[in-house]
């Protein structure tokens, strides 16, 4: 008979697998939903276009089909665990090339697992995707703690810093003494946290935002035309673009409401993130001209996989957690910890703030590798899968 302790760090295998039922309530609802005027400018600058949503919100009653997206992710080795009182889902392909690096991604918000999908494949197997064999990774996908088909967190406390201590479990678990990581969003924030926490086995990491600015910001270079972009990005982000962030740090309880009983009000949340993903975004659906990956099947499917999880508030949640873990550690006057291992960044263009290599050296002085990408944004892994496995790769080369 295995113990409580045993029991407590089992692996178990996972399948996505949602009643007819929901899906149809899923359709019902998004039909009933009761629409406003049009918007008074002729762009974002009000929030997401009445074009834009109602044609996602047709699209999605009537030709979406999310069993495609089942399919895809039941394709994959899923998981489940308890870690620190928090069932853990998390995906596991493992390279059929020796000696493949063990690395671990971490996704952010609004997104989930679905937006690192289409790297699973360069990633693990390079040598079907233009690589070579020594360049395979052994690829952990968690999702977040009250994200997708991870559970709940039933206590405060779920900041970044205790995912970090949560996937270090999770690696040594799955028997990973030596690995890497990687994050964009609150994914980078989670990736910064373990290497500054300097947890057993991590040897490098990697990120696509620059999550320091938002407590440093004002301490960092402006004298290059560059500098001068990304300071004037970080303010219009802080003027004009903050309004999401800031009602998730401070009542994310009062916009969840909305988020779990409107499909649409859901869809229209996560729209709402950024300028550069907003209108790609938007084309998809109004121009019918996706962007690299950022196409109408897959935004959806990520959209879908909230609703019927129903981990929209709880995610919110995680943004008061790290408010609350920020304003903490800025009050005590102290430094964060230093970074030990080897760091590596990769800018893309379309980024709320594409961060110059000054920046990131401000932040990481050792800075081990840098790259400015010439195209992608926000959900770099999602819209360009290839270009993000290029720079995996490159990233991490000198770790092998």
């Amino acid at each position: 008979m295995a113990t409580a302790a045993e029991t407590a760090t089992d692996m178990h295998p996972f399948q996505v697998e949602i009643p007819e039922e929901d899906l149809a309530e899923l359709r019902r609802r998004i039909e009933a939903t009761r629409w406003f005027s049009k918007e008074l400018v002729g762009d974002r600058s009000q929030g997401v276009q009445l074009g834009t949503l109602q044609e996602l919100a047709r699209y999605w009653a009537s030709d979406y089909d999310w069993r495609k997206a089942e399919a895809k992710l039941n394709a994959l080795p899923q998981f489940t665990t308890e870690i620190d009182g928090v069932v853990i889902h998390f995906i596991h392909v493992r390279s059929q090339h020796e000696n493949a690096l063990p690395l671990i991604m971490t996704h952010g918000w609004p997104g989930s697992v679905i937006e690192l999908l289409e790297t699973v494949g360069p990633l693990t197997d390079p040598t079907g995707h233009g690589g070579p064999a020594e360049d395979a990774f052994h690829l952990v996908l968690p999702s977040l703690p009250g994200y997708g088909f991870s559970a709940e967190p039933a206590e405060l406390g779920w900041e970044s810093g205790r995912t970090a201590r949560a996937w270090a479990e999770l690696m040594r678990r799955l028997g990973y003494t030596r690995y890497v990581a990687q994050g964009g969003d609150v994914g980078a924030l989670v990736t910064d946290l373990m290497g500054r926490q300097q947890v057993e086995g991590l040897v490098g990491y990697h990120l696509n935002l620059l999550t320091a600015v938002l407590a440093i910001g004002d301490q960092l270079p402006r004298e290059s035309e560059q500098e001068r972009a990304a300071a004037e990005a970080v303010a219009t982000f802080r003027q004009d673009g903050f309004g999401y962030f800031l009602e998730m740090a401070t009542r994310p309880q009062t916009i969840g409401y909305a988020l779990l009983d409107s499909p649409v009000a859901l869809a229209a949340w996560l729209l709402d993130h950024d300028t550069d993903s907003y209108y790609k975004i938007s084309r998809a659906f109004v121009d019918g001209e996706p962007v690299g990956n950022l196409t109408r099947d897959t935004i959806l499917d990520n959209i879908t996989l909230y609703w019927l999880t129903g981990t929209a508030a709880s995610a919110a949640r995680s943004y008061w957690e790290d408010a609350r873990a920020l304003a903490a550690a800025l009050a005590s006057g102290q430094a964060p910890p230093a970074v030990t291992v080897p760091v590596g960044f990769t800018t893309f263009p379309g980024e709320i703030w594409a961060s110059p290599r000054s920046w990131v050296e401000a932040v990481y002085p050792d800075l081990a590798y840098f790259n400015e990408a010439d195209r992608g944004g926000h959900f770099a892994a999602w819209e360009e899968p290839q270009l993000f496995a290029e720079e995996m790769r490159a990233a991490f080369s000198s770790l092998r």
